[in-house]
């Protein structure tokens, strides 16, 4: 694996340190008027989920860890796990529900999931950015209602809440951008 300066890490790098895997969260790089600069980075675990903030200095050497990245199809879930499966070897894996966190209402069944993996280890799944849900209930259009930032609140067939501009209307399908969670256009 390859060995990086504590100064080269960027938000998003896996590393290997204190004998677990890290993804780093936040990189802020500090130059104290006294003393060498560093790297004060928000690590978090890919096994567990806890938090670490660490410090790197420029000399300090912390070892960069490639993830496999594959497209899986989500087939269904059972007792919390979610499976998924290889389209090319049509092979089934089970990943914990948790996985996801708050984005799991937007996993539709037969969605590509982008999957990473650390030797044959699953460790994070990635939604797609935008994904297509239909509106169940929302408020009716209000006539004279045209202020430029006005929003509705609007529930999803998945039952997530969102804010939706006044012309979406009920039954309608819209897309919402699953990284932010807020409605993006219509579908």
């Amino acid at each position: 694996m390859p060995k990086i300066n504590g100064n080269e890490i960027r938000p998003g790098n896996v590393l290997e340190h204190n004998g677990g895997l890290w993804s780093a969260v936040k990189v802020d790089h500090v130059k104290p008027g006294k003393g060498g600069a560093f790297a004060q980075v928000e690590l978090r675990n890919l096994r567990n989920g806890s938090k670490l903030n660490e410090r790197f200095r420029s000399a300090d050497k912390v070892e960069r860890v490639r993830l496999d990245q594959k497209d899986q199809q989500f087939l269904y879930e059972v007792e919390g796990m979610l499976v998924f499966m290889d389209n090319e070897t049509y092979e089934q894996i089970e990943l914990p529900a948790e996985l996801l966190g708050e984005r799991r209402p937007f996993l539709q069944d037969g969605m590509t999931v982008h999957i990473e993996y650390h030797e044959s280890e699953a460790l994070n799944a990635t939604l797609p950015q935008k994904v297509t849900c239909t509106v169940v209930e929302t408020e009716p259009v209000v006539k004279g209602q045209t202020a430029a930032n006005s929003f509705k609140p609007a529930i999803l067939d998945n039952g997530m809440k969102v804010m939706v501009p006044p012309f979406v209307g009920q039954d309608e399908a819209i897309i919402v951008n699953t990284e932010t969670m807020e409605y993006s256009e219509r579908a």
